[in-house]
């Protein structure tokens, strides 16, 4: 296996940063973990993240008309939160009627690449979920 973190599996990149992680984390770098996590699980957040990197650039209502389901409020404070936390970008141009496009950050799309990992899990443990579930529910 190649030392080169960008080479391996991203298994074996997770693997090896937890087998180095440090025992005791700087108190701030663990509340924006947890504050993003936060963040993340709720689903518009990581939906509004896959669309903007399948799409670039998107216009506030081509946004809403993709992430099926959301509504304006929760799209519009979905995004105010991802632009304070310097996710997304949101770009006004001065034409009537307003426009207002937003576009992921190298900090969106580093999270969405992050997040990815969750996907490959998933993926491999799908059958072991959903037969652990099945034991469960028939108990």
């Amino acid at each position: 296996m190649t030392d080169n973190p960008y080479e391996a599996s991203p298994e074996r990149r997770a693997q090896r940063l937890a087998e180095t992680a440090p025992t005791e984390c700087d108190a701030r770098v663990e509340q924006l973990v947890t504050e993003l996590i936060g963040r993340v699980a709720d689903k518009w957040t990581m939906i509004i993240l896959e669309v903007l990197e399948e799409h670039r650039e998107l216009r506030f209502t081509e946004l809403a008309r993709k992430v099926e389901g959301i509504s304006q409020k929760m799209l519009t404070q979905t995004l105010r939160h991802m632009e304070r936390d310097g996710m997304v970008t949101r770009t006004i141009h001065p034409v009537i009627p307003p426009r207002v496009d937003y576009r992921l950050t190298s900090l969106g799309l580093s999270l969405g690449a992050a997040f990815c990992g969750v996907w490959i899990w998933a993926e491999k443990n799908l059958t072991e979920v959903e037969a652990a579930r099945t034991a469960f529910d028939a108990r």
